[in-house]
Protein backbone atom coordinates (compact mmCIF):
# COMPACT_ATOMS: atom_id res chain seq x y z
CA UNK A 1 0.00 0.00 0.00
CA UNK A 2 1.92 2.99 -1.30
CA UNK A 3 5.42 3.24 0.10
CA UNK A 4 4.37 1.88 3.49
CA UNK A 5 5.02 -1.63 4.75
CA UNK A 6 1.28 -2.33 4.87
CA UNK A 7 0.20 -5.12 2.57
CA UNK A 8 -3.33 -6.15 1.72
CA UNK A 9 -5.08 -8.89 -0.18
CA UNK A 10 -7.08 -7.71 -3.23
CA UNK A 11 -10.32 -7.36 -1.25
CA UNK A 12 -10.95 -5.25 1.85
CA UNK A 13 -14.16 -5.69 3.84
CA UNK A 14 -16.21 -2.49 3.95
CA UNK A 15 -17.68 -2.03 7.40
CA UNK A 16 -20.26 0.55 6.33
CA UNK A 17 -22.94 -2.17 6.52
CA UNK A 18 -22.31 -2.88 10.22
CA UNK A 19 -25.01 -1.38 12.40
CA UNK A 20 -27.09 -0.65 9.29
CA UNK A 21 -28.06 -3.52 7.00
CA UNK A 22 -26.52 -6.19 9.25
CA UNK A 23 -26.61 -6.47 13.04
CA UNK A 24 -23.75 -7.48 15.31
CA UNK A 25 -24.44 -11.22 15.17
CA UNK A 26 -24.43 -11.27 11.36
CA UNK A 27 -21.42 -8.94 11.29
CA UNK A 28 -19.44 -11.44 13.34
CA UNK A 29 -20.34 -14.24 10.91
CA UNK A 30 -19.26 -12.13 7.93
CA UNK A 31 -15.97 -11.12 9.51
CA UNK A 32 -15.23 -14.70 10.54
CA UNK A 33 -15.85 -15.89 6.97
CA UNK A 34 -13.74 -13.10 5.50
CA UNK A 35 -10.74 -13.89 7.68
CA UNK A 36 -11.18 -17.65 7.20
CA UNK A 37 -10.91 -17.08 3.45
CA UNK A 38 -7.46 -15.52 3.88
CA UNK A 39 -8.27 -11.80 3.98
CA UNK A 40 -7.32 -9.47 6.81
CA UNK A 41 -8.09 -5.78 6.22
CA UNK A 42 -11.31 -4.17 7.40
CA UNK A 43 -12.33 -0.63 6.46
CA UNK A 44 -14.58 1.55 8.58
CA UNK A 45 -15.04 5.19 9.67
CA UNK A 46 -15.97 7.05 12.81
CA UNK A 47 -19.25 8.22 11.22
CA UNK A 48 -20.53 4.78 10.12
CA UNK A 49 -23.53 4.37 10.35
CA UNK A 50 -24.78 7.78 11.47
CA UNK A 51 -27.28 8.01 8.60
CA UNK A 52 -29.52 5.38 10.21
CA UNK A 53 -32.29 6.87 12.37
CA UNK A 54 -31.35 6.43 16.01
CA UNK A 55 -27.63 5.95 15.30
CA UNK A 56 -24.99 8.49 16.32
CA UNK A 57 -21.99 7.22 14.38
CA UNK A 58 -19.35 4.79 15.58
CA UNK A 59 -21.64 1.76 15.43
CA UNK A 60 -19.45 0.06 12.84
CA UNK A 61 -16.25 0.58 14.83
CA UNK A 62 -17.97 -0.71 17.97
CA UNK A 63 -19.03 -3.92 16.25
CA UNK A 64 -15.54 -4.48 14.81
CA UNK A 65 -14.00 -3.81 18.22
CA UNK A 66 -16.35 -6.26 19.91
CA UNK A 67 -15.56 -8.87 17.25
CA UNK A 68 -11.79 -8.52 17.68
CA UNK A 69 -12.12 -8.68 21.45
CA UNK A 70 -14.29 -11.81 21.31
CA UNK A 71 -11.95 -13.53 18.87
CA UNK A 72 -8.69 -12.25 20.37
CA UNK A 73 -7.38 -11.68 16.87
CA UNK A 74 -6.30 -8.02 16.79
CA UNK A 75 -2.76 -9.02 15.78
CA UNK A 76 -4.09 -11.01 12.82
CA UNK A 77 -6.17 -8.25 11.20
CA UNK A 78 -5.53 -4.76 9.87
CA UNK A 79 -7.88 -1.90 10.65
CA UNK A 80 -8.46 1.05 8.36
CA UNK A 81 -10.62 3.87 9.67
CA UNK A 82 -11.44 7.45 8.71
CA UNK A 83 -12.03 10.84 10.29
CA UNK A 84 -13.35 14.18 9.09
CA UNK A 85 -16.79 13.52 7.64
CA UNK A 86 -19.56 14.89 9.81
CA UNK A 87 -21.58 12.30 11.70
CA UNK A 88 -23.53 15.19 13.24
CA UNK A 89 -23.86 18.92 12.67
CA UNK A 90 -20.59 20.70 13.34
CA UNK A 91 -18.61 17.48 13.73
CA UNK A 92 -16.77 17.40 10.40
CA UNK A 93 -13.45 18.81 9.31
CA UNK A 94 -9.78 17.99 9.67
CA UNK A 95 -8.63 20.43 12.32
CA UNK A 96 -6.04 19.25 14.83
CA UNK A 97 -8.68 19.12 17.55
CA UNK A 98 -11.11 17.12 15.40
CA UNK A 99 -8.45 14.57 14.41
CA UNK A 100 -7.10 14.13 17.94
CA UNK A 101 -10.61 13.78 19.35
CA UNK A 102 -11.61 11.51 16.49
CA UNK A 103 -8.79 9.03 16.91
CA UNK A 104 -9.41 8.68 20.64
CA UNK A 105 -13.05 7.84 20.00
CA UNK A 106 -12.14 5.36 17.27
CA UNK A 107 -9.51 3.64 19.42
CA UNK A 108 -11.98 3.33 22.27
CA UNK A 109 -14.71 1.84 20.10
CA UNK A 110 -12.31 -0.47 18.26
CA UNK A 111 -10.86 -1.56 21.62
CA UNK A 112 -7.31 -1.28 20.33
CA UNK A 113 -4.26 0.91 20.87
CA UNK A 114 -3.52 1.58 17.20
CA UNK A 115 -5.11 2.02 13.80
CA UNK A 116 -3.11 0.62 10.89
CA UNK A 117 -4.38 3.09 8.28
CA UNK A 118 -6.06 6.34 9.36
CA UNK A 119 -7.62 8.31 6.53
CA UNK A 120 -8.86 11.84 6.03
CA UNK A 121 -12.41 10.96 5.00
CA UNK A 122 -13.12 14.05 2.92
CA UNK A 123 -11.07 17.11 2.08
CA UNK A 124 -11.27 20.12 4.38
CA UNK A 125 -10.38 23.25 2.41
CA UNK A 126 -10.76 25.53 5.44
CA UNK A 127 -8.17 23.96 7.75
CA UNK A 128 -4.55 24.52 6.62
CA UNK A 129 -2.87 21.39 5.31
CA UNK A 130 0.00 21.98 7.73
CA UNK A 131 -2.42 21.66 10.64
CA UNK A 132 -4.10 18.52 9.29
CA UNK A 133 -0.86 16.75 8.41
CA UNK A 134 0.77 17.93 11.62
CA UNK A 135 -2.00 16.28 13.62
CA UNK A 136 -1.60 13.04 11.69
CA UNK A 137 2.17 13.18 12.25
CA UNK A 138 1.57 13.54 15.97
CA UNK A 139 -0.62 10.43 16.03
CA UNK A 140 2.01 8.42 14.16
CA UNK A 141 4.70 9.61 16.54
CA UNK A 142 2.53 8.58 19.49
CA UNK A 143 2.03 5.10 18.01
CA UNK A 144 -1.74 5.51 17.75
CA UNK A 145 -1.65 5.39 13.94
CA UNK A 146 0.74 3.50 11.68
CA UNK A 147 0.09 5.18 8.32
CA UNK A 148 -2.25 7.79 6.90
CA UNK A 149 -4.34 7.98 3.76
CA UNK A 150 -6.87 10.23 2.04
CA UNK A 151 -10.33 9.73 0.60
CA UNK A 152 -12.36 11.83 -1.82
CA UNK A 153 -9.49 14.22 -2.64
CA UNK A 154 -9.14 16.06 -5.94
CA UNK A 155 -5.87 15.78 -7.83
CA UNK A 156 -4.97 19.36 -6.92
CA UNK A 157 -5.53 18.87 -3.20
CA UNK A 158 -3.84 15.48 -3.11
CA UNK A 159 -0.78 16.95 -4.81
CA UNK A 160 -0.77 19.89 -2.40
CA UNK A 161 -0.92 17.46 0.51
CA UNK A 162 2.00 15.43 -0.85
CA UNK A 163 4.00 18.62 -1.38
CA UNK A 164 3.21 19.76 2.16
CA UNK A 165 4.43 16.45 3.62
CA UNK A 166 7.60 16.66 1.56
CA UNK A 167 8.27 20.22 2.71
CA UNK A 168 7.65 19.24 6.34
CA UNK A 169 9.73 16.04 6.06
CA UNK A 170 6.63 14.43 7.52
CA UNK A 171 4.54 11.32 6.83
CA UNK A 172 2.48 11.54 3.66
CA UNK A 173 -0.81 10.08 2.51
CA UNK A 174 0.19 6.58 1.38
CA UNK A 175 -3.25 5.64 0.06
CA UNK A 176 -6.24 7.16 -1.68
CA UNK A 177 -9.76 5.81 -1.31
CA UNK A 178 -11.79 7.04 -4.29
CA UNK A 179 -15.25 6.27 -5.59
CA UNK A 180 -14.48 3.96 -8.50
CA UNK A 181 -16.28 1.23 -10.38
CA UNK A 182 -17.16 0.28 -13.94
CA UNK A 183 -19.94 2.86 -14.01
CA UNK A 184 -18.37 5.69 -11.96
CA UNK A 185 -15.00 6.40 -13.53
CA UNK A 186 -14.58 10.07 -14.37
CA UNK A 187 -13.56 11.33 -10.92
CA UNK A 188 -10.61 8.94 -10.71
CA UNK A 189 -9.39 8.07 -14.19
CA UNK A 190 -7.06 10.60 -15.72
CA UNK A 191 -5.24 13.10 -13.54
CA UNK A 192 -5.96 11.49 -10.13
CA UNK A 193 -5.04 8.03 -11.35
CA UNK A 194 -1.88 9.33 -13.04
CA UNK A 195 -0.77 11.06 -9.84
CA UNK A 196 -1.31 7.91 -7.78
CA UNK A 197 0.81 5.90 -10.21
CA UNK A 198 3.55 8.53 -10.42
CA UNK A 199 3.73 8.96 -6.63
CA UNK A 200 3.27 5.27 -5.80
CA UNK A 201 0.07 5.82 -3.83
CA UNK A 202 -1.99 2.76 -3.00
CA UNK A 203 -5.58 2.91 -4.27
CA UNK A 204 -8.45 1.21 -2.44
CA UNK A 205 -11.75 1.73 -4.24
CA UNK A 206 -15.05 2.23 -2.48
CA UNK A 207 -18.52 1.61 -3.92
CA UNK A 208 -16.72 -0.93 -6.09
CA UNK A 209 -20.09 -2.38 -7.15
CA UNK A 210 -21.89 0.98 -7.44
CA UNK A 211 -23.99 0.46 -4.29
CA UNK A 212 -24.82 -3.05 -5.52
CA UNK A 213 -26.08 -1.96 -8.94
CA UNK A 214 -23.31 -3.83 -10.75
CA UNK A 215 -24.44 -7.09 -9.16
CA UNK A 216 -27.20 -7.05 -11.77
CA UNK A 217 -29.87 -7.43 -9.10
CA UNK A 218 -31.39 -4.02 -9.82
CA UNK A 219 -32.63 -3.48 -13.37
CA UNK A 220 -35.38 -0.91 -12.93
CA UNK A 221 -36.71 1.66 -10.50
CA UNK A 222 -39.22 -0.94 -9.35
CA UNK A 223 -36.35 -3.25 -8.38
CA UNK A 224 -34.74 -0.68 -6.10
CA UNK A 225 -37.88 0.21 -4.15
CA UNK A 226 -37.53 -1.01 -0.60
CA UNK A 227 -33.74 -1.33 -0.78
CA UNK A 228 -31.79 0.49 1.96
CA UNK A 229 -29.66 1.90 -0.87
CA UNK A 230 -32.63 2.97 -2.99
CA UNK A 231 -31.58 6.63 -3.17
CA UNK A 232 -28.14 5.80 -4.56
CA UNK A 233 -29.38 3.02 -6.82
CA UNK A 234 -31.94 5.23 -8.57
CA UNK A 235 -29.13 7.27 -10.13
CA UNK A 236 -27.90 4.16 -11.98
CA UNK A 237 -31.24 3.16 -13.49
CA UNK A 238 -30.58 4.90 -16.81
CA UNK A 239 -30.00 3.75 -20.40
CA UNK A 240 -26.25 3.98 -19.76
CA UNK A 241 -26.55 1.91 -16.61
CA UNK A 242 -28.55 -0.73 -18.47
CA UNK A 243 -25.91 -0.87 -21.18
CA UNK A 244 -23.18 -1.47 -18.60
CA UNK A 245 -25.22 -4.34 -17.14
CA UNK A 246 -25.76 -5.85 -20.58
CA UNK A 247 -22.02 -5.92 -21.25
CA UNK A 248 -21.38 -7.32 -17.77
CA UNK A 249 -23.90 -10.07 -18.46
CA UNK A 250 -22.16 -10.89 -21.74
CA UNK A 251 -18.69 -11.14 -20.21
CA UNK A 252 -20.04 -13.01 -17.17
CA UNK A 253 -21.49 -15.61 -19.50
CA UNK A 254 -18.14 -16.08 -21.19
CA UNK A 255 -16.41 -16.62 -17.85
CA UNK A 256 -19.24 -18.54 -16.18
CA UNK A 257 -19.17 -15.96 -13.44
CA UNK A 258 -21.65 -13.53 -11.91
CA UNK A 259 -21.93 -9.89 -12.94
CA UNK A 260 -20.60 -8.83 -9.53
CA UNK A 261 -17.53 -11.03 -9.91
CA UNK A 262 -16.74 -9.58 -13.34
CA UNK A 263 -17.28 -6.01 -12.14
CA UNK A 264 -14.81 -6.57 -9.29
CA UNK A 265 -12.35 -8.42 -11.50
CA UNK A 266 -12.37 -5.39 -13.80
CA UNK A 267 -11.58 -3.02 -10.91
CA UNK A 268 -8.77 -5.28 -9.68
CA UNK A 269 -7.28 -5.48 -13.18
CA UNK A 270 -6.82 -1.72 -13.35
CA UNK A 271 -3.07 -0.99 -12.96
CA UNK A 272 -3.48 1.74 -10.34
CA UNK A 273 -5.77 -0.24 -8.04
CA UNK A 274 -4.32 -1.95 -4.97
CA UNK A 275 -7.55 -3.43 -3.61
CA UNK A 276 -11.31 -3.09 -3.84
CA UNK A 277 -13.46 -2.47 -0.79
CA UNK A 278 -16.50 -4.77 -0.79
CA UNK A 279 -19.47 -5.20 1.51
CA UNK A 280 -21.80 -8.14 1.93
CA UNK A 281 -24.84 -8.87 4.03
CA UNK A 282 -24.70 -12.67 3.87
CA UNK A 283 -21.89 -15.22 3.95
CA UNK A 284 -23.11 -16.62 0.63
CA UNK A 285 -22.86 -13.20 -0.98
CA UNK A 286 -19.41 -12.70 0.51
CA UNK A 287 -18.12 -15.96 -0.95
CA UNK A 288 -19.46 -14.91 -4.35
CA UNK A 289 -17.49 -11.65 -4.17
CA UNK A 290 -14.36 -13.47 -3.03
CA UNK A 291 -14.58 -15.53 -6.23
CA UNK A 292 -13.67 -12.40 -8.21
CA UNK A 293 -10.06 -12.62 -7.05
CA UNK A 294 -9.45 -15.76 -9.12
CA UNK A 295 -10.78 -14.27 -12.37
CA UNK A 296 -8.23 -13.01 -14.90
CA UNK A 297 -9.94 -11.04 -17.64
CA UNK A 298 -8.30 -11.27 -21.07
CA UNK A 299 -7.58 -8.32 -23.34
CA UNK A 300 -10.82 -8.68 -25.28
CA UNK A 301 -12.96 -8.75 -22.14
CA UNK A 302 -11.18 -5.73 -20.68
CA UNK A 303 -11.63 -3.80 -23.92
CA UNK A 304 -15.35 -4.61 -23.99
CA UNK A 305 -15.83 -3.57 -20.38
CA UNK A 306 -13.72 -0.44 -20.76
CA UNK A 307 -15.88 0.68 -23.66
CA UNK A 308 -19.15 -0.05 -21.84
CA UNK A 309 -18.29 2.05 -18.83
CA UNK A 310 -17.73 5.26 -20.76
CA UNK A 311 -20.27 4.87 -23.53
CA UNK A 312 -23.24 7.19 -23.29
CA UNK A 313 -26.41 5.55 -24.49
CA UNK A 314 -29.33 7.36 -26.05
CA UNK A 315 -32.66 7.11 -24.19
Amino acid sequence: MGRSDLKTAPLIFGGNVFGWTVDEVQSFLLLDAFVAAGFDMIDTADMYSSWVPGNRGGESETIIGNWMASRGNRAAVQISSKVGMAEAAGRGGLSRARIVEGVEGSLRRLRTDRIDLYQSHIDDTVTPLDETLGAHEQLIRQGKVRYIGASNYSVERLKQSLDCSLRRHAPRYETLQPLYNLHDRSSFEGAVEDLCVAQDIGVTTYSSLASGFLSGKYRSLADVEGSPRAKALKTYCTPRGEHVLQVLDSVAGEYRASAAQIALAWVLARPAVTAAIVSATSVQQLHELIGSVAIRLDTAAMAKLNASGIQEQSP
